[in-house]
């Protein structure tokens, strides 16, 4: 597996002083809709959608609480972490690449660009829904925006090609969509 890029330091400390209530209201706005769009989401996780999940996105300034259930994603500081059931740990490339279907999320555990603890069962059954759930997360801003997908699904792989980050779904024969 080839090393995964990592966000620009000078880009995580601009955004460290950020009010997090703006970007707690669009992650929320953003998993609303998703969860919205594909119900499948949900059911999926059964009894594990009451679990709070946290994601600890290492090269970003926040953590990400995700409430499934309630359809909600929450930004706090790093210097005060929520309560959570279960935590992922990793960098923001890793969990595009597993989210949009570029790396297999048992490798990047397997491999610790990703790593679990807590509830391993609601992180299961989250990562199995997101991946039945074939989420491009590009189209889904497209629709947010009412724009249509294509010249941003371009614009994604233009910039993927620039960051390294996978932004777009992949498809079977390992093309974005």
């Amino acid at each position: 597996m080839t090393a995964m890029p990592r966000l620009p330091r000078a880009l995580a400390l601009a955004a460290r002083p950020l009010p997090l209530t703006p970007l707690s209201l669009a992650l929320t706005a953003l998993t609303r809709r998703l969860t919205a769009r594909h119900p499948g989401i949900l059911r999926r996780l059964g009894p594990h959608a009451r679990a709070r999940v946290l994601m600890d996105v290492t090269d970003a300034p926040v953590l990400l609480l995700l409430h499934p259930e309630e359809g909600r994603m929450t930004a706090h500081r790093r210097s005060r972490p929520p309560a959570h059931d279960a935590r992922i740990t990793g960098l923001l490339a890793a969990f595009l690449a597993m989210l949009h279907g570029a790396a297999d999320g048992d490798a990047l555990f397997f491999s610790g660009d990703l790593a679990i603890e807590g509830d391993t069962g609601a992180v299961l059954a989250l990562r199995n829904a997101l991946d039945d759930a074939e989420l491009d997360l590009s189209a889904e801003l497209a629709a947010i925006g009412g724009c249509p997908a294509a010249p941003l699904v371009r614009f994604a792989g233009l910039a993927e090609r620039l960051t390294g980050y996978r932004l777009r779904r992949v498809a079977e024969e390992g093309r974005a969509w």
